[in-house]
């Protein structure tokens, strides 16, 4: 599972409503995965969500979460053994993401060949936990190009049962991605949010469409019809991109035809019909926020 970022889900006071309502579909899919008797799933998440207010609402659902984590968080251990005097501690060493002297040894360490990023270096750090979640262990997970030093290593926290392998660990966030780029395509270039439409029906079937589209796009990209513009370079089967697949679908479409029947000239519109009810569509009051609540949060700005 994947959930794509949006505004942070937290705040000064705690969960916000954007991280109640991906904690809400998270318990809603693992439902509805439990009833199909499939084994424990594993939720991606953006940076995000990598804080305390969302780990504990997601306490009691049976799900492993793989989350990606700020460069300036703050983690901390496991506390030392009780003293005997006042309160038990509740948090141990601290550390920083962006502080390598606060690092301590890493538990393991491991270095591979990627085909595309080369030599990678792998760092895990278990038990671990946010301040505001002192219950909530999670393991960090570092991710470091060797061969390219510019590039901003990847933190990673997971927190379930069943830990995947360090080389594999990292490479299921990487699906992410893949997803990010089809939600930015199917509202850019599909127009996934363009239509105003006027239910919640006439929203999920034009959602529903979406894959579809996406699938007519993959199986034109073999087609050898290449419209390019003045400032295009041609493209290979292999390299063509779904935006250069759109470009050409046109032209795609003349070739191939289309199984509708040619369209009918039709007279004069007979217009309403007798006796049948007009209904407007639902109209809703348009929420202002009042010049009493702007003056006052200028006041607390300034």
């Amino acid at each position: 599972m994947c959930f794509k970022r949006g505004k942070p889900p937290y705040s000064s006071s705690g969960i916000g409503p954007l991280g109640y309502g991906a904690a809400q579909q998270v318990k809603t899919v693992v439902a509805r995965l439990q009833k199909r008797g499939l084994r424990r799933a594993l939720a991606l998440f953006d940076s995000q969500y990598g804080c305390a207010p969302f780990l504990k609402a997601t306490t009691e659902i049976a799900v492993d979460l793989l989350f990606r984590l700020r460069s300036n968080r703050v983690v901390w251990g496991p506390p030392p053994a009780y003293r005997g005097v006042g309160a038990p501690c509740k948090h141990g060493h601290k550390f920083k993401l962006n502080d390598p002297e606060t690092w301590p040894e890493a538990d393991e360490v491991l270095v591979i060949d990627d085909e595309k990023l080369g030599r990678v270096e792998l760092r895990r750090w278990r038990r671990w936990h946010f301040r505001k979640a002192p219950d909530r262990a999670m393991t960090l997970v570092r991710v470091c190009c060797l061969d390219r030093p510019s590039k901003q290593a990847m933190w990673l926290g997971f927190v379930g049962e069943q830990e995947p392998p360090l080389c594999a660990l990292w490479r299921l966030y990487l699906r992410r991605f893949a997803m990010e780029h089809w939600y930015r395509f199917s509202k850019q270039r599909l127009h996934w949010r363009l239509p105003r439409l006027s239910t919640a029906a006439q929203h999920e079937r034009w959602s529903d469409l979406m894959p579809v589209l996406r699938m007519q796009r993959y199986l034109a990209r073999s087609a050898r019809i290449d419209h390019l513009l003045p400032w295009q370079k041609p493209q290979s089967v292999l390299e063509r991109t779904p935006g250069r697949v759109c470009q050409d679908m046109a032209g795609l479409i003349a070739v191939v035809g289309t199984p509708t029947r040619a369209l009918k000239v039709r007279g004069k519109s007979p217009g309403w019909q007798p006796g049948r009810e007009r209904s407007r569509r639902a109209r809703h009051p348009i929420m202002k926020k009042g010049r009493k609540k702007r003056m006052k949060r200028r006041r607390q700005a300034a």
